[in-house]
């Protein structure tokens, strides 16, 4: 299968079938399998046959979605979780010791700002920030204990785009792990293990499922960091359910299809919204007014689905343009087939402190919007009279 195109492996790659040969994956919804007799359950659980023993360690739905996203991505293995959250709190949990030091891009999801603020320092885990638009700091941040150099591209909410080639060089040259959320652009429209990255995470709540319904995690990447990722999470009970892998699986099949009018139907949004007199700021990685464009253009296939504005008039504008919106949805997720917008500084950002928002790049005036699947033309105006009102 390895020669086959990205379209090709999301629909292509399928579990064993049973013996009623269906063409559609089945549901395995059981949490645990049996044994032939007392040598074959020893065997299993002793790992000599690799075999499903509980769906807390693995499913045939679980494992049909990851082989998926691992052959996307081009790593090596993978594992799925509960959520894109637990999917990131353990992998660090999973590899970094008490002592270790993390250097993070500042623009990362509140949540996992929280993580690295709140929670990780209890266990004596450091996080240091560097600036998006000043990677030249990275370097001059490293310390003997860091381990880990973790990034978002493009982040949220503000898309803006580091270059992962660099960060590649960067991590080679001083032996960290290269950790890298891919959840805005997707393995369709970027690689990071391309460029260096040893593993990789997605929340597939949003582009992967991409209708709003299920809730997923997953990280993939080279064998020997998984393998540690799969032994703490056997553990520890962050699983995927079966049925949100068997969910997600079918998703993978559209996947491409999808992202490609998601990112047709932001590009044309963005370009309108570019000369709007009620916005003062737009970022979206494929406008070369992107203070990033031409990492974005070196890096990936599409510029995504997700566009920042700042609305003239800051916070008080803000939320008259967004209880202006009568089409689109006010909500926090994205990725979905319906367009979305979101007030980051209230809502998915609001547990920092203002100085942090800044620092992050999240103004009062900051609107974030997931483009959906409508027709363009409904989107347009519908963001463009609540922009007037």
């Amino acid at each position: 299968m390895s020669d086959k195109n990205f379209e090709t492996k999301a629909i292509r790659t399928q579990i064993e079938r049973s013996q009623f040969q269906e063409h559609s994956t089945p549901l395995y919804l059981t949490s645990s399998f049996v044994f032939e007799d007392a040598e074959d359950m020893r065997a299993s659980f002793s790992e000599e046959k690799e075999r499903n023993i509980y769906s807390r360690f693995s499913n045939p739905n679980t494992s049909e979605f990851v082989e998926k996203v691992v052959k996307m991505e081009g790593a090596e293995e993978g594992y799925a979780f509960a959520t894109g959250m637990a999917a990131i709190f353990s992998t660090f949990a999973a590899l970094l010791n008490s002592g270790d030091h993390i250097v993070s891009v500042r623009a990362v999801f509140g949540s996992t700002h929280t993580l690295f603020t709140k929670y990780f320092p209890k266990w004596n885990i450091e996080t240091s920030y560097f600036d998006i638009n000043n990677p030249s700091e990275i370097e001059a941040l490293i310390k003997p204990s860091t381990k880990i150099l973790y990034a978002e591209s493009p982040t949220n909410p503000g898309v803006d785009i580091i270059d992962l080639e660099l960060l590649g060089e960067i991590a080679k040259k001083h032996h960290l792990l290269l950790v890298i959320d891919n959840c805005f652009a997707t393995p369709y429209i970027q690689q990071p293990i391309s460029y260096g990255a040893d593993l990789v995470i997605h929340s597939a709540t949003k582009l992967m499922d991409g209708q709003g319904r299920v809730l997923g995690g997953v990280v993939v990447g080279k064998a020997d960091l998984i393998r540690e990722i799969y032994l703490f999470s056997r553990n520890t009970g962050p699983a995927l359910s079966p049925f949100n892998a068997w969910v997600l699986s079918k998703s993978l099949e559209t996947l491409a299809v999808r992202v490609d009018r998601h990112c047709e139907n932001a590009l044309k949004l963005a370009e309108f919204l570019e000369n709007h007199k009620q916005v003062s700021t737009i970022k979206y990685p494929f406008l070369p007014s992107h203070p990033q464009y031409k990492i974005a253009k070196k890096q990936m296939k599409l510029g995504g689905n997700i566009i920042a504005i700042e609305v003239k008039g800051a916070l008080e504008a803000g939320k008259k343009f967004l209880n202006a919106i009568k089409m689109c949805s006010l909500s926090a997720n994205l990725g979905d087939t319906r367009t979305i917008v979101t007030h980051p500084a209230s809502t998915t950002h609001s547990k920092l402190t203002t100085d942090e928002q800044l620092a992050a790049g999240i103004t009062p005036g900051l609107v974030r919007i997931s483009v959906g699947l409508e027709n363009v033309n409904d989107v347009i105006n519908d963001i463009n009279q609540a922009l007037n009102s």
